[in-house]
């Protein structure tokens, strides 16, 4: 009994740590979190007025409404899962995010502007560069989704090395911040990015080398972070592969959207802000409804839609072009009454259009609704030669079976006479 009470009191104050660690995590903390992220982001607008800019001129950041979106997925999951790290190490990265566009504007203003006048300019200094391990935070949720661990243990040297980088370049950062204040060298360029660290060949060597190194690594890290999930993809099942479709799903739509914004020219940067942001939230709200687990199962019918609905405008907008230019160049026909035929035409290909290619995409990527329409479509042909109600009545019942896999499937019918 000696031996046994030291061993019960150790277990005990383990269970205490366990348990304040624990409450670290908790909604409270969530909140704190939420709170400062809203006060640096209402703060961008005043901020943006003090450096006479706009809320899309800082350099050195993501601007609001992209991490925005980031932010509060990230205080949901916090809130509602207090115990899965995804949450907190986004709106963590959200909140570096939203200081370094802050202390963006505020270097303008003080350094550009104000030629220093202002308070803790400094500090600006400091926090500027905090978009960098806001980088590093956002690529590993994509390794870390959905449970906030690595597919495997063997993906944990990515962890690492994101880390490892994201430290490197913050502490050499840090080196050339100081020596510059200590130099007064404090040069901003109008990003709000000290020319220092702008990475240009009037810098320093070692710190152009540092940046390649650690840029060259990221992109390594994320790309193999995409991997390890497609490869997690494809020996999961069930509920995991539901949750790994969302994440898929979303990284399919923000690529596309990336790759549409170049097709915008860099004079009209609207569209493509619009597009490179709503390509930007599709990330993050995938990631909120795979881990919260809200409708889960209807992402089959999602990309079985978006791809149906995509190829088929792709296709009219094809077929509308082609008459219009055919009308209007060999046949000499009126630009009006082109455009109107290949209105009238693409309306009349749409109904047809639609059914072909769901059908197609169905089959591919939506194979349950697939089958079930196959199932349905082979009883309505059974019915029409059944002249046997219990056999009708006992088909009825297996097909809807097979087709919805209820849990139970009883048939009422209603005799008069």
């Amino acid at each position: 009994m000696g031996r046994a009470q030291p061993a019960a009191e150790q277990a005990l104050v383990a269970a205490e740590v366990t348990g304040r660690r624990f409450r670290l995590a908790s909604p409270a903390i969530a909140l704190v979190l939420g709170g400062l992220v809203l006060v640096l982001t209402a703060s961008d607008a005043p901020l943006a007025s003090l450096a006479r800019q706009s809320l899309s001129a800082s350099g050195g950041s993501l601007p609001f409404w992209i991490s925005a979106p980031f932010a509060v997925v990230g205080f949901v999951l916090a809130w509602r899962k207090p115990d899965n790290p995804l949450g907190w190490i986004m709106l963590a990265a959200a909140v570096f995010f939203a200081l370094s566009e802050d202390a963006s504007f505020y270097m303008v203003a003080d350094y550009r502007i104000h030629h220093g006048g202002l308070p803790l300019g400094w500090a600006a200094l400091f926090a500027q560069p905090g978009w960098a391990p806001g980088i590093v935070l956002f690529g590993l949720t994509v390794l870390l989704f959905p449970d906030g661990r690595p597919p495997s243990p063997w993906w944990r040297w990515v962890v690492w090395a994101s880390f490892a980088v994201g430290l490197l370049w913050i502490a050499s950062a840090f080196t050339l911040t100081v020596s510059a204040i200590i130099g007064h060298h404090l040069q901003v360029d109008p990003g709000g990015n000290l020319v220092v660290l702008d990475n240009t060949a009037h810098n320093a060597a070692w710190w152009n080398a540092i940046t390649a190194v650690v840029a060259l690594v990221l992109m390594v890290c994320w790309l193999a972070s995409l991997g390890g999930q497609v490869l997690s993809y494809r020996r999961s099942s069930g509920e995991r592969r539901q949750q790994l479709k969302w994440l898929l799903a979303g990284s399919g739509v923000a690529f596309t959207c990336l790759a549409l914004s170049f097709l915008f020219p860099s004079g009209s940067s609207v569209g493509g802000a619009v597009v490179l942001t709503g390509g930007m939230v599709a990330i993050p709200l995938s990631i909120g409804v795979a881990v919260l687990r809200y409708r889960l199962f209807d992402i089959d019918r999602i990309l079985s839609r978006t791809l149906a609905y995509a190829i088929v405008t792709g296709l009219l907008v094809g077929v509308y072009a082609g008459i219009v230019l055919l009308a209007t160049h060999a046949v000499s026909i009126k630009t009006p009454v082109a455009v109107a035929a290949s209105t009238l035409a693409a309306a009349a290909l749409f109904n047809p259009l639609r059914r072909r290619v769901q059908q197609a995409v169905d089959r591919r990527f939506n194979r349950a609704r697939y089958d079930a329409d196959r199932m349905v479509a082979a009883f309505a042909g059974r019915l029409s030669d059944a002249v046997e109600l219990d056999s009708v009545r006992a088909d009825l019942a297996r097909t809807a079976y097979q087709a919805l896999e209820p849990a139970h499937v009883s048939v009422w019918l209603n005799q008069r006479g």
